[in-house]
């Protein structure tokens, strides 16, 4: 789950719906996803103006959650009220927070993480130091610290857990994908708020029909194999 913005036209109904954005004065507009790791198919997404955070929009993508899903997120999902309410439907949650975070600790666990608690749930804490070899040499140093509702740290190790949490990059790939491909780098086109919405709609079908086309066409290729 993540979320990204589009421009849209600077018409008077639009800046009247979505308001003029502070630093370049156009109307802008706020899309937040569920996307799938590996297809990188939508599940679920809502958009409205900017103004209105990620964390007010992500409940109303709760409905396409289910039992046995890990849901990945940025650091502004790490909110007690929203990480409750995600728990409730049955998945598992996996985001990252601030490093300055102090959240109590419950109990040590074998592997370095510990349990704490977020809200009225029992969630894990795992600090993690990522080292990467760059491609033109030397190294960077990134610290992280995630939390989950995946406790049991022998049936997730915290090693593994940070290799997935990689994962969510693939939702920003899924946004330059519609941004930058099908969009082309091109603001919208509407000049009113109705249009707008056909032609965001009108985006998220083409780039899952793109999506799901892709995802038929490598699994076909694997069955000849």
């Amino acid at each position: 789950m993540d979320g990204t913005t589009l421009w849209t036209p600077d018409s008077p109904a639009n800046l009247a719906h979505y308001g003029r954005h502070a630093q370049s004065g156009y109307p802008m507009l706020r899309l937040v996803a569920v996307v799938a790791c590996g297809t990188r198919t939508v599940l679920g997404a809502v958009f409205g103006p900017s103004s209105t955070g990620e964390t007010t929009y992500a409940p109303r993508l709760l409905d396409c959650l289910r039992t046995g899903m890990v849901l990945l997120g940025d650091r502004n999902f790490a909110v007690a009220d929203l990480v409750g309410r995600i728990t409730a439907t049955g998945a598992a949650l996996l985001v990252r927070c601030r490093n300055q975070r102090r959240l109590p600790v419950l109990e040590r666990l074998g592997d370095g993480s510990w349990t704490s608690r977020l809200g009225g749930v029992v969630v894990r804490v795992v600090d993690a130091h990522v080292i990467v070899d760059l491609q033109g040499g030397g190294r960077r140093s990134e610290h992280y610290r995630l939390i989950t509702t995946l406790v049991d740290h022998r049936r997730y190790p915290a090693a593994d857990l940070v290799a997935l949490y990689h994962q969510r990059w693939e939702v920003e790939t899924a946004y330059r994908e519609l941004k930058s491909t099908i969009l082309d780098g091109r603001v919208l086109r509407a000049r009113a708020p109705w249009g707008v919405d056909q032609e965001v709609y009108a985006l998220l079908t083409a780039y899952q029909a793109l999506r799901l086309a892709m995802a038929e066409a490598t699994a076909t290729a694997g069955h000849r194999r």
